[in-house]
């Protein structure tokens, strides 16, 4: 079987749901070819920046005005009018990648390559079976569109905000965002903590800080690690140098333990020795994170898909959450202290098991492309 998987850079979890379902079906399906494209840079390298700058730019800047754009887009408006319109204009442009590769099936990771993709299935340019994966915890109008043969979505809360938005309720397929397998390993936790330098026997708390604010980040480490508390910190920037440098000073003066790392392809290992995790509520992370059973506190969400991912997280008592002007070490002091509340958050991550994702949705591609044939 030859699969297509059309992404876009809009934030760094588009891509890495389809990394991982790539990873697993090179293990997992053997004679496949999987391949994943930046649908975005195929249409056209201006619109590609348009995009992707203009997300990045109203997301970390402008985070009202983002929140304002995805209610409006999220109702029947002039604007939510425009964007399928903006895709009809452009989609053709994808279409000599798809017949380059003539894919058995094709994935999308991104709400716009999603629109694009049937929009060339509805002018009859190219007829294969289309799987949309939805890559947050509450849908939004634009993933909807009229040639999709089936959605994959995060949970079973989303299967009927999907409906009344248009999707039929049998396309509909709970089976959870696709996250690397590893995520789902079991590992020692102990054995870990010694490998990474850290003591065994206290809590440990990991902040995924490369998306924060440099200065916002330093004050709440400074406040966390003046607490009376015994508990130990992983701080992880990705590859923010800046936040790195910054950090890496304060961490020589802490009166905490801490590891910190700059970047590393091992999120998982310290997601696993971890007792929470601090960080913003991107789809992905979210989804690794309760791969790991690891309960969360949730920070400075953008309003829209980020907001709605920490009101889900909330829902299934799986996190707390922290609003601007709330203080961060009061929050995760009480939390550490605790450990029944901490536990309860553990077992709801564990009881929300989504480790089969990727293997139902290969399945579903199974019987799509049997049905393409038939």
């Amino acid at each position: 079987m030859k699969i297509l998987i059309l992404t876009a850079a809009t934030g760094g979890g588009h891509i890495r749901a389809s990394r991982a379902i790539e990873a697993y079906l090179s293990e997992h399906m053997p004679g496949s070819q999987t391949r994943v494209v930046d649908a975005l840079k195929c249409v056209n390298t201006i619109f590609d920046k348009t995009i992707c700058d203009g997300y990045h730019f109203l997301a970390t800047k402008q985070p009202k005005v983002f929140g304002k754009l995805y209610e409006t887009t999220n109702r029947e408006t002039p604007l939510s009018r425009f964007v399928p319109l903006v895709n009809n204009i452009v989609a053709r442009k994808l279409l000599p990648t798809v017949q380059e590769f003539n894919p058995d099936i094709i994935l999308t990771t991104h709400p716009f390559v999603n629109e694009m993709v049937s929009q060339l299935k509805e002018k009859e340019k190219i007829h294969q079976p289309l799987i949309c994966i939805l890559t947050d915890y509450s849908p939004h109008r634009t993933w909807v569109a009229k040639q999709v043969d089936a959605y994959v979505v995060a949970s079973e809360d989303m299967v009927p905000q999907l409906v009344e938005m248009g999707a039929p309720r049998e396309k509909i397929h709970p089976f959870g965002i696709p996250v690397f397998s590893q995520f789902f390993s079991q590992a020692n936790k102990d054995e870990l903590l010694r490998e990474f330098g850290l003591d065994t026997g206290v809590h440990t708390v990991l902040f995924m800080a490369g998306s924060f604010g440099v200065n916002n980040i330093l004050q709440i480490y400074r406040d966390v690690t003046a607490l009376p508390d015994d508990f130990q910190l992983i701080v992880i920037t990705g590859r923010n140098q800046k936040l790195f440098d910054a950090l890496e000073k304060e961490v020589k003066n802490s009166p905490k333990k801490t590891k910190l790392i700059f970047f590393t392809n091992e999120v998982e290992k310290y997601m696993k020795v971890s007792d929470l995790i601090v960080t913003k509520p991107g789809g992905l992370t979210v989804s690794e994170a309760l791969a790991c059973n690891l309960p969360l506190a949730v920070f400075d969400a953008i309003p829209g898909q980020e907001e709605e991912n920490a009101d889900f997280l909330l829902s299934h008592d799986m996190a707390v959450h922290m609003k601007k002007g709330d203080d961060c070490a009061k929050a995760i002091q009480l939390l550490l202290r605790d450990e029944e509340r901490l536990d309860r958050m553990r077992r709801s991550c564990e009881k929300f098991d989504k480790s089969q994702s990727i293997p139902h949705l290969m399945a579903l591609m199974e019987n799509l492309t049997q049905g393409e044939k038939e």
